[in-house]
This record gives C-alpha cells, structure tokens and sequence, in this order.
C-alpha cells in the first residue's frame, strides 16, 4: 500500500497535498480498498465556504455510501471532472488522477491537526 510523505492525512482517510494556499484532497488507498468499486462521487459543494471536518460530498461504491470530510478548511474550487464518467480513477489512482476536489485554504495552521505518513500508517495498523 502506498503513503506518500508528501501528503497530510486526516483520521477520516482523506489525504490532502498542498501547494502554495491552493490545495488538492482525495481519498487514501486505503480508504478506497475498503469501499471498494467506486461507483459515483457527488461534490455539492462548489464555491462553498467549509470548516474543517465538515462533510463535502459523498462517495458511492458498489457496496456502501460513505461522506468526505474536509481535513482543512476552505472554500471549494473545483471537482475533479474525470470524476463523472470514470469514478473507478480513485481506485486506480487515488492519489494522482482520483483526486477529488481542489480547495482555497483558510487557515494553513489546520494542517498541522493532521497526520503524516508515518502517524497514518500506524493509525490504520499497517
């Protein structure tokens, strides 16, 4: 299982990497092999102003229905559009062409609420 260092990680399984006061946020590998098949992702939430830990869409797999949490907070700025017609992209590549939403940040010192690579790891028992 992959855990990139480059990456924040929040207890909800959602990872976020940031760049400058953009950020993008999706769903860790973990998360989506015990979805399994992803089937649909709804974000709402477009051009919303969001706190940290609040729900932002919902993601479908085959099996379940599960939210996504916000791990900063942030207004939304964009969904990932590849989303609509391939939603399978966050179970092939959850941390590259899976991504799901991009965000503004409010307040990078959030960031810092979340866990690194090593912590995730051994939150999730691997």
């Amino acid at each position: 299982m992959n855990f990139p260092a480059d990456l924040k990680y929040s207890k909800d399984h959602e990872w976020i990497r940031v760049e400058g006061g953009m950020a993008t946020v999706g769903i860790t590998e973990f998360a989506q092999k015990e979805l399994g098949d992803i089937v649909y992702v709804d974000v709402n939430t477009i051009g919303k102003e969001l706190s940290q830990n609040d729900v932002f869409g919902v993601i479908e797999a085959v099996k379940t229905v599960s939210d996504l949490f916000l791990p900063a907070g942030g207004k939304i700025l964009e969904v990932n559009p590849e989303l609509n017609a391939h939603p399978e992209l966050v179970n092939t590549d959850p941390y590259g062409k899976g991504w799901i939403i991009k965000i503004q940040l409010n307040n990078t010192d959030e960031l810092h609420t979340l866990l690194d690579a090593a912590a995730y790891k051994e939150m999730i028992g691997k």
